[in-house]
């Protein structure tokens, strides 16, 4: 164990948590459920943004932001959509605030009352398409295919740093489509993109599969999503793309103009990322002594770290390594040179290793003499001196190791932790260490709800191209054509 971080072993979450906050993460607020995401934290999550909204702009989307605010008719316009929020929605009711006649303090202004109150957003799928209502009148408009980087409120009442808050940072893409087959084309290829970042970024390995009709997004027609395991063998939903059909554009009647001269009405998609993905990128792959970072991700890439007795040697070490530098910053590897005199080296080792700086350089006067240095790795702790001459190419070749390895140990965790199961009996026993289960479902909402209420496990997901196999349910005993993929979430 490192610095105060309870062991995995011995209590997952307060690992996590203690995690969170002592590699300098993130923070609870004075706003009970709200964070204060510090600057190493927010610095990954700025890699992150900018990684998908290159691939956003790769694939046509533009970017525009829409209010925080929402008229709240509108969310009464849709059905299951106000159904699905309505009890985590955060309403304003007044505008203004005023002393209290007593000296007390302030007060709601009771004359200061909205003519319409207001919902912060938990979504944007409302204010939004009463919006497209303007920019749509032709086939030309179409499509519409754009995000919005931008906070949202859900008034959550049992919160967890970065997984589950209050208050979090997204993405939301809306696009709005001429047909059916370009929306559901649209929502499965977001589906790719976020698991490509997922698998590529995070080396983090994920399952694409569609949600069941209990588990689809509120007004969804179709709900596709991405799952990944954490190490404890619980599952996380990192990713979701929808299929909205025509929900949407009835209800704030979105119609153009099509090749035909007949009006109708516009097919949506919706999909999605959190700062949800920092948890999944700690718990996937951190270990006792602190983060494991991906190097695509970790905001410093190499730090060294010189050992030096006097100032004489320090500027000797600094004029050796300097070129070195320049070449990794020139390849665009991120490098801090930590010439700091308050702590000693191993110190810093410890608190690099805390950070998940994926590659370590320690250099002193006697490595000069030698033309050598030493590198370690954050990931298997694995130490290597090498020679001087041409390490920028040998760290930027650990560096893609570092990335390879930490994915493969996560693919290997994630299979060996899935298990298929054929009785109800092995259902329950095995879902008490964990993992994926796959199993056959008879594919109703009655059996679906029975198996969370006994276990708190729940169909993750369907996964696509699940190939046919028949089956009997592994809790009602009715036919099966496919298995699905069970497991208690986050």
């Amino acid at each position: 164990m490192s610095k105060g971080i309870t062991s995995r072993a011995d209590d997952y979450s307060e690992w996590y948590l203690d995690l969170v906050k002592r590699a300098d993460l993130a923070e609870n607020s004075a706003v009970r459920g709200c964070m204060v995401i510090k600057p190493y934290g927010y610095s990954i999550w700025e890699k992150m943004q900018r990684a998908l909204d290159d691939k956003f702009k790769e694939t046509g989307h533009v970017n525009a932001y829409f209010p925080l605010f929402i008229p709240k008719s509108y969310l009464s316009k849709e059905a299951s959509h106000v159904e699905g929020f309505a009890k985590e929605c955060a309403v304003v009711t007044h505008y203004r605030l005023k002393n209290a006649p007593d000296g007390s303090g302030v007060i709601v202004d009771p004359d200061a009352k909205l003519e319409e109150e207001l919902i912060v957003r938990p979504t944007s799928e409302t204010v939004i398409w009463s919006t497209y209502k303007n920019w749509v009148q032709s086939y030309r408009d179409l499509p519409l295919l754009i995000n919005q980087w931008a906070n949202v409120v859900r008034w959550e009442m049992r919160t967890r740093l970065f997984l589950r808050t209050a208050e979090f940072l997204w993405q939301e893409g809306h696009t709005a489509h001429a047909t059916s087959e370009e929306a559901v084309a649209e929502a499965e290829q977001m589906l790719d993109v976020y698991a490509k970042f997922a698998e590529e970024w995070l080396a983090l390995p994920v399952i694409r599969g569609v949600k069941t009709p209990n588990e689809r997004f509120a007004g969804a027609v179709e709900t596709y999503c991405i799952e990944a395991m954490m190490q404890d063998g619980k599952a996380l939903q990192a990713g979701t793309s929808h299929f909205l059909g025509q929900n949407f554009a009835k209800a704030f009647e979105v119609q153009f103009l099509g090749r035909d001269n007949k009006l109708d009405y516009v097919w949506g998609t919706s999909w999605g990322v959190s700062t949800r993905l920092m948890g999944a990128l700690i718990m996937a792959h951190s270990d006792d002594q602190g983060l494991i970072l991906p190097p695509k991700l970790a905001p410093i890439q190499v730090v060294i770290v010189p050992i030096f007795r006097n100032e004489e040697q320090l500027n000797v070490i600094f004029d050796a390594i300097d070129p070195i530098i320049k070449e990794l910053k020139a390849s665009g590897i991120s490098v801090k040179f930590d010439d700091s005199q308050q702590e000693k080296p191993g110190w810093k080792f410890a608190e690099y290793e805390l950070r998940g700086v994926p590659v370590r350089m320690a250099v002193g006067a006697r490595d000069l003499e030698n033309g050598t240095v030493e590198l370690a790795r954050r990931d298997t702790k694995e130490k290597q001196v090498v020679p001087m001459d041409g390490i920028a190419g040998t760290i930027k070749a650990l560096l893609d190791d570092i990335q390879a390895s930490i994915y493969n140990r996560a693919l290997k965790f994630r299979e060996e932790n899935t298990f298929t199961v054929d009785t109800w009996e092995e259902f329950q026993e095995k879902i008490e260490n964990g993992g994926f289960l796959l199993a056959h479902w008879d594919e109703t909402s009655e059996t679906e709800e029975q198996i969370k209420e006994l276990t708190k496990a729940t169909i993750r997901c369907i996964p696509l191209n699940a190939p046919e196999e028949d089956g009997v349910c592994v809790f009602s005993g009715k036919p099966s054509k496919r298995r699905v993929i069970f497991a208690r979430a986050y």
